[in-house]
């Protein structure tokens, strides 16, 4: 059964659609950073957060490389003798460079230019920046609600919200900083995650849905979700390690076989994920409880299962690669939504 309980004089459906649409730009970030590693464009801008030093990336070589009478801006990035050198002042150059108006760039060693990566990246970044509007507006907007309401369970959400979008842009400087960290590369995924519960959170409550269960069923979505993240995370590793693979010089059709361990337990604990929620759904279904979130979760095991079938045995097309990112964190949040929507039934009272 479900109860529907006003919660604010105020309209709260106003905070319901920025939380939505924060969720919709945070999977859109996801898919962007997909993007950006499918194909290999992360240093596509070697600074953060301009790019080459600029604001608007530059489209062609030219556009990087030192050159006689014209004029350098400071902050800006050329590549010479195979290095990144970083422009001290404003200046126009003559017939020779002369150092003294440039820097060595130190943070990294990778000094290469591709179009093509570098507005990939670029519009990563973008992205990024859009999804912060809505997010911060809601911040403000839950400020205001909470304080009226007395109810600042929703401005703490939406500030955990903020907080780790922040979070999120700062740990993106460091993986540029850093050419590609491996490690911070898995936290930037967590952090995602985290923001996808979060706000799956607020719209459960805010919506003060609520379905009635027992303990079972609570205990076999909550080890579903649990199962879902710890796979993404081996996920992770392994993409991780194809990667190193790629940047050693293996072919694509020899990657799949010269993967290690970590791909092994990645492949075989799929089996347990795909059992574990073709369980949930059919004891909910058995039971009644049949919310929207059930289809979807029906569906994205679908796709997961298919998509993990065909990045073994076709090596990795790259297109099913976000896919099968998208889809594994909407099973999350499906999954997340069912557990905050899952109340004992002598907990609840029908309207």
């Amino acid at each position: 059964m479900v109860r529907v309980v006003s919660l604010s004089h105020m309209k709260i459906s106003i905070l319901q659609k920025l939380t939505t649409l924060s969720l919709v730009c945070v999977f859109l970030i996801i898919a962007a950073g997909s993007i950006v590693r499918m194909t290999g464009s992360g240093m596509g801008c070697p600074d953060w957060p301009k790019c080459f030093g600029h604001t608007i990336p530059p489209t062609d070589v030219n556009q990087v490389l030192w050159k006689p009478n014209h004029t350098f801006k400071k902050g800006q990035i050329i590549i010479h003798q195979e290095a990144l050198w970083v422009c001290q002042e404003d200046f126009a150059s003559r017939n020779d460079l002369v150092i003294d108006h440039w820097q060595k760039y130190t943070k990294h060693d990778y000094a290469t230019f591709n179009a093509f990566h570098t507005w990939i990246e670029f519009v990563n970044r973008l992205v990024g920046a859009f999804t912060g509007l809505p997010v911060l507006l809601l911040f403000f907007l839950s400020l205001i609600y909470s304080y009226k309401n007395k109810t600042w369970w929703i401005a703490l959400c939406a500030f955990l919200v903020l907080f780790l979008l922040g979070f999120e842009a700062w740990l993106g400087k460091l993986v540029v900083d850093g050419n590609l960290i491996p490690g911070s590369i898995t936290i930037h995924m967590l952090g995602a995650v985290a923001m996808v519960i979060l706000m799956v959170y607020m719209l459960v409550r805010m919506k003060a849905r609520s379905f009635q269960s027992n303990n079972q069923q609570r205990m076999l979505i909550g080890v579903f979700l649990l199962l879902i993240i710890l796979q993404l995370l081996i996920g992770t590793q392994v993409r991780e390690e194809v990667d190193t693979l790629v940047h050693t010089g293996i072919e694509k059709p020899e990657i799949i076989e010269n993967l290690g361990t970590m791909f092994l337990i990645h492949r075989s604990f799929s089996w347990l994920v795909m059992i574990i929620g073709a369980m949930s759904v059919w004891v909910l279904w058995k039971n009644q409880i049949r919310p929207k979130a059930l289809y979807l979760i029906s569906l994205l095991l679908a796709i997961q299962l298919l998509g993990g079938v065909s990045l073994a045995w076709f090596d990795l097309p790259a297109l099913m690669q976000p896919v099968h990112l998208i889809a594994a964190i909407g099973l999350i949040g499906a999954a997340s939504y069912l557990v905050f929507g899952l109340r004992p039934r002598t907990s609840m009272t029908q309207t």
